[in-house]
């Protein structure tokens, strides 16, 4: 089989080149040909960037990298992903340093999707960025502190909603800064559709199939508890991986955190379908969906196998989400957002009196307000916006300023 070069060399030649030059025309014209042969073989149902729906403000395309490469270089080198490092998983502040973190499950989801992805033959650029993107707008403590910011935004305005997967396109969309003076990162339809619609927390559902019908408006106004399945099937690959990803290492984590012991967790019927430890959990789990996924347009498991981890998701709300000792640290993080949450409402009511005062806590908190990139936003949207930002650390720092100094 001729290669392109082979095939294309007298077209090449014809093209000028000034060997000074990183960005030509004929490395661009190289470029692009190798990555349509490239995408030409992927599966009829993965997406191609060729045929991106774009960025809300177009760009000229990178003469070496396709779109969804393009985001995945912007998400990870992003200050919102950097924080995730910082940022709990489920175990808040753990002193064992084998306890998941935040990026490290981005890490796993990332991993995992890929894995999927490949097999079924999709776009890995694609995955990736939404991968690598999915939980930037994560709150600091986990689901703890995603709800009590959900209640302390409800209790101002009951029509407004915190919710991690709408906050992460408002991070890329918005709050991000791309540049010295340019806030957001522009990213392309199919990466913030992914990232806005990749809920690894809906329990009943072993069968996805994309709504590629979505338009932007569709998931700039996102609603309340909405589950609408991803655009593309790489991201529903990503809600599947997000899943995969947390359930059997919850366990393992929870074993170190001394929140359940023993061997016998999970009952025989689960075991034996999913295996007894995480590694085992997730090859079950990939190579179901891989087999089941084949040659369609939907990512979904076999029935049995989706019941077994069904169960292993139940188990481990009951015992592990719901042990004595997380409901105490739910406690403390409760107390601990809702006094934030509390400060710099009744800060905002005066922003200049805030940019001068001693407190350095509040100082640094009207210097986000005044630098906000959406200056018509309500005080609690700002307030909300920079209590999300967080990591878990700063988070008890400025707890720690504003109320035991």
């Amino acid at each position: 089989m001729n290669s392109l070069f082979d095939l294309y060399g007298e077209e090449f030649s014809k093209i000028d080149f000034d060997p000074h030059l990183v960005n030509n025309a004929k490395d661009t014209a190289i470029l692009d040909m190798i990555r349509k042969e490239r995408e030409s073989h992927f599966s009829a149902f993965a997406q191609k960037s060729e045929f991106s729906k774009g960025r809300k403000n177009p760009e000229d395309p990178c003469y070496i990298r396709s779109c969804y490469e393009r985001d995945m270089g912007r998400i990870i080198f992003s200050q919102a992903f950097r924080r995730l490092r910082h940022k709990t998983q489920v175990f808040f502040n753990p002193v064992n340093d084998h306890i998941c973190s935040r990026i490290e499950h981005v890490i796993y989801v990332n991993y995992i999707s890929t894995i999927i992805g490949r097999a079924l033959n999709l776009n890995i650029d694609l995955i990736q960025a939404i991968a690598m993107g999915h939980d930037l707008g994560h709150s600091p403590f986990g689901h703890s502190g995603e709800r009590a910011l959900n209640r302390c935004i409800k209790s101002v305005d009951p029509s407004m909603f915190f919710e991690h997967e709408v906050h992460s396109l408002r991070v890329v969309d918005l709050l991000e800064e791309h540049g010295p003076s340019e806030h957001g990162l522009n990213l392309s339809f199919e990466v913030r559709d992914g990232i806005v619609s990749h809920c690894g927390e809906t329990y009943n559902e072993y069968r996805l199939k994309p709504c590629r019908d979505k338009t932007p408006a569709d998931i700039e106004n996102k609603k309340e508890k909405d589950r609408t399945a991803p655009a593309t099937l790489e991201g529903c690959v990503v809600r599947f991986a997000d899943k995969i990803a947390y359930v059997g290492r919850d366990v393992e984590d929870a074993r170190r955190a001394g929140i359940i012991g023993g061997t016998d967790f999970l009952p025989g019927k689960v075991t034996r379908r999913l295996g007894t430890t995480n590694a085992e959990t997730i090859n079950i789990l990939v190579g179901d969906i891989v087999h089941s996924s084949m040659d369609k347009d939907e990512i979904c498991m076999s029935e049995g196998n989706f019941k077994a981890m069904n169960e292993f998701l139940n188990r481990n709300f009951e015992e592990i989400y719901s042990a004595p000792k997380i409901k105490t640290y739910e406690k403390t993080i409760d107390i601990m957002i809702e006094a934030l949450f509390e400060a710099f409402m009744n800060a905002s009511e005066d922003i200049e009196k805030t940019a001068a005062s001693e407190n350095i806590t509040l100082r640094k908190f009207a210097e986000f307000c005044n630098d906000h990139p959406e200056k018509d936003a309500l005080p609690v949207r700002k307030v909300v916006d920079y209590i999300a930002g967080m990591t878990d650390t700063y988070a008890n720092t400025c707890f720690d300023a504003l109320y035991k100094d």
